[in-house]
């Protein structure tokens, strides 16, 4: 079964949240502290970037904007 873009942002925000909070996280089979958090945190932006871009997709945004020059 494939995971969604937005079930992998949720898996990114609970591993930020508990990293944050000084626990240790199991995430794709690595162990996760507070010294990941960089990571973690590029890994969510990335993934809201993707959830974002499907959204904008199904609302009929095509992702870019036209510019008119003079």
């Amino acid at each position: 079964m494939a995971i969604s873009a937005q079930e992998m942002l949720d898996k990114y925000l609970e591993a930020e949240a508990a990293v944050l909070e000084g626990k240790e996280i199991n995430f794709n089979g690595r162990k996760l502290v507070r010294a990941d958090l960089p990571q973690i945190i590029a890994g969510r932006k990335e993934w809201e970037r993707r959830v974002n871009a499907l959204a904008s997709a199904a609302r009929g945004n095509p992702g870019y904007s036209l510019a008119t020059f003079r």
